[in-house]
């Protein structure tokens, strides 16, 4: 996010201050960075306690599992069509309540000719008055906040085993992940996955993407985010996101600092399988369609 400067337009200083509980940190790599937290529920919200003993496969055998299912998954999703709901607000923490949202509905289909492409089916005026949705916002957005660690991506990342928790009904590992280097023009996620132990393949993803640019006249940091995935035909398909954090921003120029608090939700649902009826996840609760959905109201 950048802040909103209403005389040049353009983004100034700001750290994050994480909104959520801290159950570990992790370092990262610029000093911005180093103080974020993540959490990813409170325990009594499906969550339990984590076993710290080491499995009885190695934790790169599980790693090797689990990368290889999510790279067969990659391929898997590039075939299904599906409707992403997008929404951003900022929040009056003084009077409780939304000072501004940007909102958009896409649609992810195919072209006639088999392209891969988005379709803006609604997306009413921005409201955002404190704050600029950045280039890299909307790239977390557009497909990061949906993260996948495939094959070829583990040797990018630091990968810890934490342990075994079990998420509802759902018994997982749980590693600890972040980038090894940050290479010019990539983002990589800082924060901690669940791994279906039976399934293997990423149930939840929290953090944050990282790099964030924290130079001055250019600062774009970014709250953390958890997203969810729900079983859809053999692969389990990102279904919710939620991110939540105080902007920080530093007064520039005379200027005196501002606190932002952001919300983000984006939703994936309709997925469909090219040719096929669609398969509707809301909620964790699916839906038959054999259309494509319509338009819905902003909420």
């Amino acid at each position: 996010m950048n802040r909103l400067n209403a005389a040049l337009t353009i983004g100034t200083g700001f750290t994050l201050v994480a909104a959520f509980a801290a159950v570990f940190a992790l370092a990262a790599p610029a000093s911005a960075q180093n103080q974020d937290t993540f959490t990813p529920m409170p325990q009594d919200q499906g969550f339990g306690p984590i076993d710290a003993r080491l499995p009885s496969t190695p934790p790169d055998e599980i790693i090797k599992r689990f990368s290889a299912k999510e790279t067969e998954f990659q391929e898997a999703i590039s075939h299904y069509t599906y409707r992403r709901t997008a929404k951003v607000d900022t929040i009056d923490d003084f009077r409780r309540a939304v000072d501004g949202e940007w909102y958009e509905e896409d649609d992810v289909i195919f072209t006639p000719d088999g392209r891969r492409t988005e379709k803006t089916v609604y997306s009413p005026a921005n409201t955002l008055r404190r704050i600029l949705i950045s280039p890299s916002d909307l790239q977390d957005i557009e497909g990061l906040y949906s993260f996948v660690l495939t094959t070829a991506e583990v040797p990018a990342y630091n990968i810890t085993y934490v342990g075994r928790q079990k998420v509802d009904e759902v018994d997982c590992y749980v590693f600890d992940v972040g980038p090894k280097q940050i290479l010019k023009n990539h983002r990589y996620l800082l924060g901690r996955i669940w791994v279906d132990d039976h399934d293997p393949q990423i149930l939840i993803t929290s953090g944050r993407m990282v790099p964030d640019d924290t130079r001055k006249g250019h600062q774009d940091l970014h709250p953390p985010f958890m997203t969810w995935r729900d079983q859809i035909d053999h692969y389990w398909f990102p279904v919710y996101t939620k991110c939540e954090g105080i902007l920080q921003f530093a007064g520039v120029k005379g200027r005196s600092g501002q606190s932002v608090h952001i919300r983000e939700v984006v939703k994936y649902t309709a997925y469909k399988l090219s040719g096929t009826s669609a398969k509707t996840v809301d909620n964790g609760q699916e839906v038959q369609n054999q259309n494509q959905p319509a338009p819905t109201q902003q909420k």
